[in-house]
């Protein structure tokens, strides 16, 4: 930790006397002060990571300056499965509070909630039960439904109604006719996908792998066994959230298989992107975004079945591709593309607007627009408040930084007091 930011400081001093640049120089294109980066290459303060990234992109490194920053903790495995023969205990208090264990039936038996239903997929169809399209047609109104609202209210609000509704339709395909059943336990895995990414949304990172789990299971036993390839686009992005490269572009390229869907791919190719955007490695970034486009314009829609991935972004890879260039050092492309991506974004769609609109405005600031910056956050905080996303949390804590920059802007100065609170509220 001592010897890291000193050699990261030899280094980025001898690549800016190799470009000819004073320290002056490169304060005005990082928008980092003289005194910052002078400490930076002297060792005496540890270089950020947004640092990096700006002086690699402004330097022509390709990445070598970016890699010398200390890369996150090692990947965390996921908590051991429980298995089918599992019960799920869920409690609720007044205060709009839940609480959810999953555990074997053993254990329940111990702890004396034998009258919870017992959850199992593994079992034979029902060769003899009822076909029933209407129950199926149903269901999935009432997902789209849940997804809207997702939009709107926080995660937390929305969980015990989506992971009651996933119970259902594991509990109803075992009564239903084969082909009922198999749409049942597809459109149930929809459903705990979609807890798994509201639960990441929470900071609950092994509950949303272990939702994710749960959803690669139910698919399987509805005969999709195409999910377990989209499970590892969203332990992805999981890895990504911890800014881990390296695992980011290895999960995302084991779910790129030629015989997949190409929606899945295609968002296997963004997620890849992202790991590459990381890294600093343009090049490998860019083929990986032209990759995503190419697959996701594939994309044929099924109506019996809820798109994977975003459906409130117009072209999902232009705006990826715009939260991949602040992270490589070029904020103000990234900025360009976003602000006109969000403009595309509709009004109901308030997590999107606000998970993009925060990333922008961090674009914005750290490519000097600080004005514009305060502005886009300011017209944001009510609706990060609502939406109470732990993933934008982040965003939000380096745009605060960014800005402290700037004590002295007008701007900076009125917006600091209400930033500084939202920060508090949503940080996990």
């Amino acid at each position: 930790m001592v010897e890291q930011p000193i050699h990261f400081g030899r280094e980025l001093r001898r690549r800016r006397l190799a470009a000819d640049l004073t320290l002056t120089d490169l304060s005005k294109l990082v928008h980092y002060s003289k005194g910052q980066i002078s400490k930076v290459e002297r060792g005496i303060k540890a270089p950020s990571r947004e640092l990096a990234r700006l002086c690699d992109n402004v330097l022509d490194a390709g990445g070598r300056l970016a890699a010398l920053v200390c890369g996150p903790p090692p990947d965390r495995e996921p908590a051991q499965e429980n298995g089918d023969d599992e019960v799920w205990l869920m409690q609720l208090s007044v205060d709009g509070k839940n609480w959810f264990q999953p555990m074997s039936r053993r254990q329940a038996m111990t702890a004396g909630a034998v009258s919870i239903a017992g959850m199992s997929i593994g079992g034979p169809a029902n060769q003899s039960g009822t076909e029933d399209p209407t129950l199926l047609g149903t269901s999935r109104s009432l997902f789209d439904h849940y997804r809207r609202l997702g939009q709107t209210v926080g995660p937390g609000l929305l969980l015990p109604a989506l992971i009651a509704q996933t119970h259902t339709l594991r509990e109803l395909s075992v009564h239903a006719g084969h082909r009922t059943r198999q749409g049942l336990l597809r459109l149930g895995a929809r459903y705990a996908e979609y807890v798994g990414w509201l639960v990441q949304e929470t900071g609950n990172e092994q509950a949303a792998l272990w939702w994710t789990q749960r959803a690669v299971d139910l698919a399987a036993a509805g005969g999709d066994h195409d999910l377990a390839a989209y499970g590892l686009v969203r332990r992805a992005l999981v890895t990504l959230y911890r800014e881990d490269a390296v695992q980011t572009v290895e999960l995302a390229r084991q779910a790129q298989s030629g015989r997949l869907p190409p929606r899945i791919r295609g968002l296997a190719a963004q997620r890849e992107a992202q790991g590459h955007a990381l890294a600093g490695d343009y090049a490998a970034c860019m083929r990986a975004l032209e990759q995503a486009r190419a697959l996701l314009t594939r994309h044929v829609p099924d109506p019996d079945i809820p798109v994977i991935g975003t459906t409130n972004l117009t072209d999902p890879a232009e705006m990826i591709t715009g939260w991949c260039l602040y992270d490589l050092g070029r904020p103000a492309e990234a900025a360009e593309i976003m602000e006109a991506q969000l403009k595309r974004v509709s009004p109901q769609a308030l997590r999107t607007r606000v998970r993009y609109g925060v990333r922008c405005a961090l674009a914005h600031a750290a490519a000097g627009e600080v004005d514009h910056a305060c502005a886009l956050t300011g017209r944001l905080l009510g609706d990060v408040v609502t939406v109470g996303s732990a993933t934008i949390a982040p965003d939000l804590r380096s745009l605060a930084r960014v800005l402290a920059r700037h004590p002295r802007n007008r701007s900076v100065r009125e917006l600091a007091p209400g930033l500084g609170t939202t920060v508090q509220i949503i940080t996990p």
